[in-house]
């Protein structure tokens, strides 16, 4: 079988050798997720202020952003009963009622898509400014 065998031999120091680069880059990565789905959060409770018709508080108070077991975050309503029913989703929606749903978390997931990039820049140079990256 054709092949070979490859051999480096390095030295590394600074901050890459240490290893304080790689945690800051993870703690980056990690503030990223954070803080959009923090600005998602905030999508969805603008998006409700506009479309609930007669609004309690109780929903918009479910909502929330938490950390999964795969160690993502996720923007969720804490599966209150109606929440598919309000989304769109539920098995009591158009047909069976007129009640189409609000369709608030598919919605605001493409602007929240959009908004991505630029909450990464601005915490990529809030990093860099501190020396972190």
């Amino acid at each position: 079988m054709p092949g070979f065998d490859v051999r480096v031999n390095s030295h590394a120091s600074g901050p890459w050798a240490s290893g304080r680069a790689g945690r800051a880059l993870h703690d980056y990565a990690d503030d990223v997720e954070y803080q959009v789905a923090r600005e998602g959060e905030r999508l969805v409770h603008q998006r409700l202020r506009q479309v609930l018709r007669h609004p309690t508080g109780y929903y918009q108070s479910k909502i929330s952003v938490d950390r999964t077991s795969g160690g993502r975050y996720m923007v969720h309503d804490q599966r209150i009963v109606y929440g598919p029913w309000l989304e769109g989703t539920g098995s009591r929606n158009s047909p069976v009622t007129r009640f189409p749903g609000y369709f608030t978390f598919r919605r605001t997931k493409p602007l929240l898509d959009r908004k991505a990039p630029q909450i990464a820049r601005e915490l990529l140079a809030r990093y860099r400014s501190r020396g972190l990256i």
